[in-house]
């Protein structure tokens, strides 16, 4: 009897090696290719997201596809690649981007508008801060907080590039009560 509860013991144990060990096989190719958590930290996407909210981020998106006007990314901040930051992507490659934050109006100036279309910005509660122009190059993306008046931007510090990119925002798991796929999906009208 002793023997075979000691026998008994060891396949349990056997079998909770074997669990962790496909576990760690699913999990650890998931959080290092397709997603990874993040925390937001700050009021610079307020009312969007709050500080202390906890988003999943889809990484696989912009390896295959590019960045879209109004999605809502992850990447790591131009000057200082250590630290991460979330905005809007305002301005696509190829584009001049013009903000007159006194009149809360972003103009974007492209091959199919060459004189130039104004964003909806019906989603921004907070208006104000500095103004920003740029001509964006290649792989080159123009980005701004939901919250401009908060908000260290490209306003601030420039363009970001695709390589910076670690994806968008894919999930916000909490606060439970705002739990949702693709939160903060704003689609212009053109």
């Amino acid at each position: 009897m002793e023997e075979q509860k000691k026998k008994s013991n060891w396949q349990s144990f056997w079998e909770l090696v074997r669990f962790a060990i496909i576990a760690i096989i699913i999990v650890v190719p998931i959080r290092i290719f397709i997603a990874q958590p993040f925390i937001v930290s700050g009021s610079s996407m307020v009312p969007t997201f709050a500080d202390g909210q906890y988003l999943i981020v889809d990484e696989i998106s912009y390896l295959t596809g590019t960045p879209k006007r109004d999605d809502v990314v992850v990447f790591r901040n131009p000057n200082d690649t250590k630290i991460f930051f979330i905005k809007r992507v305002i301005g696509l490659p190829g584009e001049t981007v013009d903000i007159n934050s006194a009149l809360n109006q972003v103009t974007i100036t492209n091959k199919e508008h060459p004189n130039g279309f104004k964003l909806d910005q019906s989603f921004i509660k907070n208006v104000g801060g500095i103004d920003g122009h740029a001509t964006l190059g290649p792989d080159q993306y123009y980005v701004l907080g939901d919250n401009r008046p908060a908000s260290s931007d490209s306003r601030y510090w420039g363009v970001v590039s695709k390589n910076l990119m670690i994806g968008r925002v894919f999930l916000r798991l909490l606060p439970i009560n705002k739990i949702g796929l693709m939160p903060g999906a704003y689609k212009q009208a053109e």
